[in-house]
């Protein structure tokens, strides 16, 4: 055999080694497990589902959800701290009956608690209750104004976490996960339905109390979501958004060319790199120059009526819960999908006045009672309570034992976090009204009827706004990801 042979041989031999598995397994060991690697972090998601045209150029055009909705948009009231249910909701004169009596074994034993120590007494309700409405449903006086809109209302007073310390709870309450990172249902509920407004944010957050939540802004991120659906945190005191202004010396027409010139730079880089997260920073610099002019329109209460002004007890130009009341009624008048407000304020451990059940507790109740009630009258009155859902929560409960800090008494009367047993409560967006579901036991404990979990109320928002909660996912490391995790069940005995 010749040298052309030997040649000819050597590269037919080479051609077919290329084609067997053991060269496959062999030499591009690299290859797969780049492969697998790719697949974990899938954070990207270029080719899911969702990342079609349309999708990708305006991530926050109206799409359309798995069945009709009943409600369009969700107001979330989160009293941060955790209010006292048995001084709100869940009368037990039981309870009252049992006041400074030593806690039962049964109750404490292998329980873990915030700040209980040793053997507490048990604590009365520190209010008076009657049965209000059509209903019949038991509040307390610390709700005066709130007895005029109970026939609206679905009172869930038998939730239940797992979560008994602020920050962690929070999360679990809003991200579906005690742990940081993962996607808040605001923006759960914008990257699912998109917005009707081009002009305003899909999902908004306003805070009030003096603090953000402990679980900090991640209660509001888009977590492993594109940064597009995060929740842009808005003020009812000076610019509702820092640096939405133009520096001196610039006009709007400078602004746009400046916009257009850096769009079309991450334009070029997206046609390169084919990350969406590129995408979600040109919708949000188009976003910004839109709300340049749209949102000091909406985020006003100027321009709103005396009697408006005198239903919600709003003060202009301050920071309070009652001018970020009104403003989500605007902001959902507007096409708003989601709009979240924080109160922070709600602890009730009783180590000083300001957190005293008979004192701070009743101011802090008196001072969002009003507000609270004048939000569903307003929205009913405009026909936009039948499709705003609007939920209102703390992240746990109260314990029925007055807490002894490190074994000791407090000075004032409080009550330590709860995790077993706690109320929410619901309304519009396709919500049954005057109607009480679920109950705990004789001393507001455990839940006994009708338990429902944080997941469970996270899948029946979702449901409420047209979502299998089940099938709304999102592709991220290697796997597909949702708000309620595994967890999760629609509670259909409250729907409408």
């Amino acid at each position: 055999m010749n040298n052309q042979d030997k040649l000819y041989q050597h590269a037919k031999f080479a051609g077919l080694e290329f084609n067997t598995r053991r060269h496959f397994l062999k030499e591009c060991r690299t290859g797969i497990g780049m492969m697998a690697l790719g697949s974990l972090l899938d954070s990207c998601n270029i080719f899911s589902d969702k990342s079609d045209a349309s999708s990708l150029s305006n991530p926050l055009a109206p799409k359309a959800p798995h069945f009709q909705g009943k409600a369009k948009s969700v107001i979330f009231l989160h009293m941060a701290g955790a209010p006292s249910q048995l001084e709100l909701f869940d009368y037990k004169p039981e309870l009252q009956k049992m006041d400074g009596l030593d806690c039962p074994d049964s109750f404490i034993q292998g329980k873990k608690f915030a700040f209980i120590r040793g053997v507490p007494k048990l604590l009365g309700p520190q209010a008076q209750f009657k049965q209000y409405g059509e209903s019949g449903i038991w509040l307390s006086d610390n709700l005066p104004h709130f007895t005029k809109v109970i026939d609206d209302v679905t009172v869930l007073k038998a939730v239940h976490t797992d979560q008994f310390n602020h920050a962690p709870a929070q999360l679990l309450m809003h991200t579906g996960t005690a742990r940081l990172g993962r996607p808040s249902m605001g923006a759960w509920a914008t990257y699912g339905l998109g917005s009707e407004n081009d002009n305003l944010p899909g999902f908004v957050v306003l805070t009030s109390g003096g603090k953000n939540p402990d679980a900090g802004k991640s209660v509001w991120g888009s977590g492993f979501l594109p940064s597009v659906y995060q929740g842009v945190h808005c003020r009812s005191e000076g610019d509702p958004v820092l640096f939405l202004k133009d520096p001196n010396g610039f006009d709007r027409d400078m602004r746009k060319s400046s916009i257009e010139a850096i769009n079309k730079v991450n334009e070029l880089s997206y046609q390169e790199y084919k990350d969406p997260e590129i995408l979600s920073r040109i919708s949000q610099y188009e976003m910004a120059f839109k709300m340049q002019v749209a949102v000091p329109d909406v985020m006003t209460i100027a321009d709103e009526p005396a009697y408006i002004h005198e239903m919600y007890g709003t003060s202009q130009g301050e920071s309070s819960f009652a001018n970020n009341a009104l403003l989500a009624r605007k902001l959902v008048e507007k096409g708003v999908r989601f709009v979240q407000l924080f109160d922070w304020g709600w602890d009730s451990h009783g180590t000083g006045p300001g957190e005293a059940l008979d004192k701070g507790f009743i101011d802090k109740s008196h001072k969002t009672d009003k507000v609270i009630t004048a939000l569903l009258m307003d929205l009913k009155q405009r026909g936009l309570l039948e499709d705003t859902l609007v939920v209102w929560g703390g992240e746990f409960g109260r314990t029925p034992m007055q807490e002894n800090r490190d074994g000791k008494q407090n000075m004032f009367k409080g009550r330590d976090h709860h995790s077993d047993a706690f109320s929410m409560w619901m309304a519009g967006g396709g919500i049954k009204g005057g109607f009480s579901y679920g109950e705990t036991d004789p001393i507001g404990y455990n839940a006994i009827d009708g338990k429902v979990s944080v997941y469970d109320i996270q899948a029946t928002v979702l449901n409420q706004l047209g979502f299998d909660h089940e099938q709304l996912t999102y592709q991220f490391q290697g796997r597909p990801f949702r708000l309620t995790d595994v967890f999760g069940k629609v509670i259909n005995p409250i729907i409408a």
